[in-house]
């Protein structure tokens, strides 16, 4: 069975006994099932300042629905994806998805990005980040292709849907497919965690290496001569899930990043992935900016800038298409020959999450132009149901709304009146199972998809907690 099989069209009665199949997903999570946290001794990370964050936050939220998503969801990532031990003598951290056990390296960086402001004052905490920078620097020396890991670095991948992929599949990897955002999600974190906490400790040379590994990987995804060592063929139902050739559909080069698969882990129809190559610029910049704390030579942050000029020349000249009156907005794919896709993903990297990321402002005009078709019925994937209104993911199949894509919405609005329908449409989707899910029937939230699914609940921890520092009459 394929991991999209698997999840698409699953329903909430459903889910229990389709997952039964897959040792690796299970059915329904013990937190989700009793619509409440884990009890206190069964955590996986405990933490002071996370508590006082809740406690504190919860008396802020008028709304008791509300409070009770945030004190369930802010910690989640903590209360049972997180597993700390040492390497070497070094902390490491291995943080899984929630009901897939493996590492993504975009996930787990984004399941851990609330608590990077509590670290400066807290040891404990940045233990665990020093641990995450370590084990996510190893994974990507590993195979920077790859997008998620195993705990053991010797074993063989014991994802069901990996196990008889054609390509190139390390021990140590549990999934190869080639998303650019995967080496741009670590880059971010270590950024936040620099700025938020001065602490270099975690950047040594293994670090550094990563981070070498990671321009190269860049470089050669460019395919200036030729279609570059990365190479991957899924046997499956779905073609999203396999590249044709092997390395995608043909492209002219422009200076752009080649992405075999989109942060859904689905194929990209054109290899420029318009979102990614944006957010490969705002890292390689990040990189640069930190290269001298991080031990990377003067040098390394010259290339690195280079490379990001580069990719944003590409974009301004390639990645753009028009809207209804002929006003450029942002493709979602393109291929060099002039052939471009418009769509959106609630997957981050999006269109939607461009001044999220840091590519643009909330108030940049072709942003907010590509913010309007987005969310608009030009987009495919956008759906306005009875009960939801945004945008879903072919990843999930039709007629489904993202969480994800409701957060990113409200925390690229400047509008309060939208912001607040964004968090009366998040209660709608997580009201009866008391967390949030990968995707929410537009018409039904009793259909969903992936009981315990992380990320999702850490994004709604960042989104109420920004909302309480920048917004807090959204909360009263």
């Amino acid at each position: 069975m394929q991991r999209r099989q698997l999840i698409l069209g699953l329903t909430a009665a459903a889910t229990f006994a389709a997952t039964r199949a897959l040792a690796e997903i299970p059915a329904m999570s013990p937190v989700v099932a009793s619509g409440k946290r884990p009890p206190a001794a069964t955590r996986k990370f405990p933490n002071a300042s996370v508590e006082a964050v809740i406690k504190k936050t919860v008396k802020t939220i008028k709304d008791p629905e509300l409070a009770r998503l945030f004190e369930n969801c802010f910690p989640n990532t903590l209360d049972t994806t997180v597993t700390t031990g040492t390497v070497d003598g070094k902390p490491d951290t291995f943080v899984i998805t929630g009901d897939i056990n493996a590492l993504w390296l975009r996930d787990s960086s984004a399941q851990v990005e609330p608590y990077v402001a509590l670290a400066a004052k807290d040891a404990s905490l940045r233990t665990m980040f020093q641990g995450l920078f370590q084990r996510q620097a190893r994974c990507i020396l590993i195979d920077p292709y790859a997008n998620a890991y195993m705990r053991d670095p010797t074993a063989k991948t014991d994802l069901s849907w990996s196990l008889t992929d054609q390509t190139d599949m390390k021990p140590g990897v549990a999934e190869r497919k080639w998303e650019i955002d995967s080496l741009c999600y670590p880059i971010r974190l270590a950024n936040q965690y620099i700025e938020a906490t001065g602490d270099t400790t975690p950047f040594d040379e293994t670090w550094q290496a990563a981070m070498r590994m990671v321009l190269k990987t860049f470089r050669e995804q460019q395919r200036k001569d030729n279609d570059g060592p990365y190479r991957f063929n899924r046997t499956a139902s779905e073609p999203t899930e396999t590249l044709p050739r092997g390395y995608g559909w043909p492209t002219k080069y422009t200076g752009l990043i080649h992405s075999g698969f989109r942060p859904s882990d689905d194929a990209c129809t054109y290899p420029y992935f318009i979102p990614g190559n944006a957010f490969a610029v705002v890292s390689l910049r990040q990189l640069a900016k930190q290269a001298d704390a991080m031990g990377l030579d003067p040098a390394f942050a010259v290339d690195c800038l280079a490379l990001a000029g580069e990719v944003e020349r590409g974009l301004y000249v390639y990645g753009r298409t028009k809207d209804k009156d002929g006003n450029a907005i942002w493709a979602y794919e393109v291929d060099g020959f002039g052939n471009a896709l418009f769509m959106d993903d609630a997957n981050v990297p999006s269109l939607l999450s461009l001044a999220y990321l840091g590519f643009c402002a909330k108030d940049d005009a072709m942003y907010l132009r590509t913010r309007a078709v987005v969310l608009s019925d030009r987009n495919p994937y956008y759906y306005d149901g009875k009960v939801l209104k945004g945008v879903g993911s072919p990843h999930s199949g039709l007629n489904t709304v993202w969480p994800i894509s409701l957060m990113i919405q409200a925390l690229t609005s400047n509008s309060d009146d939208e912001i607040r329908e964004c968090l009366r449409m998040l209660k709608v989707a997580a009201g009866p199972r008391g967390f949030m899910n990968e995707s929410v029937g537009k018409d039904d939230a009793a259909i969903f998809t992936r009981s315990w699914f992380a990320w999702a609940n850490s994004l709604f921890g960042t989104l109420i907690t920004h909302l309480a520092a920048e917004k807090p009459h959204l909360l009263s």
